[in-house]
């Protein structure tokens, strides 16, 4: 629910839009929650927080830290959020990051 309030609410916000699941190393088979690909903004969703999931216990913390590296070796920005954070946060940290590198791809009010 969180993914689709976040989708809708970027869609009335901005011109672009981010690609879902975006691959970014084929070798690798690393993928991006969302990634705004011309303007080089990838977006990571951590879930499971609360409940020792994957991006918390050691291996998957591990990954995640050479993906994450990876990505911004690649010139990407990286913005990184929970699920809870999404639609309040994570969409105005969004739009910072837009107002200061892209300010013509916001939509007008």
């Amino acid at each position: 629910m969180a993914y689709i309030v976040f989708e809708q609410l970027l869609s009335k916000m901005l011109k672009v839009q981010p690609v879902a699941e975006y691959k970014f190393n084929e070798q690798r088979k690393w993928r991006i929650d969302y990634c705004f690909v011309a303007q080089k903004l990838a977006i990571e969703i951590e879930g499971g927080i609360w409940i020792k999931g994957r991006h918390t216990r050691g291996s998957g913390f591990l990954n995640d830290i050479e993906k994450y590296n990876n990505i911004i070796l690649n010139g990407f920005a990286l913005l990184r959020f929970t699920p809870e954070q999404l639609s309040t946060y994570g969409i105005s940290t969004i739009m910072k990051w837009f107002e200061i590198n892209y300010p013509d791809l916001i939509l007008e009010k």
